[in-house]
């Protein structure tokens, strides 16, 4: 069974670099071959969902990046929650 990345228990890094090793993971095991066909369904729509939070928590630091970047706005940067809080 996949585990589940937690919601607001880790950092933002911490979740980003948990989902990444279980895409990775998940990924070796469907090299294999051996999984059959719902088994390999499944498997593909979990790396997506892995995939499509990894994305969006790169996304979100490049966003802070950017705040932090900005001479024009030096306090600008906050913190940025997988939850927008």
């Amino acid at each position: 069974m996949a585990k589940k990345i937690p919601d607001s228990a880790a950092s933002p890094v911490a979740e980003f670099e948990m989902a990444l090793d279980e895409l990775e993971k998940l990924v070796l095991k469907m090299e294999t071959g051996e999984q059959n066909l719902d088994e390999s369904l499944a498997a593909y729509e979990r790396g997506v969902a892995l995939y499509r939070r990894c994305q969006t928590l790169l996304e979100q630091a490049e966003l802070r990046v950017r705040l932090l970047s900005d001479p024009a706005k030096p306090d600008a940067a906050q913190d940025f929650r997988a939850d927008g809080n």
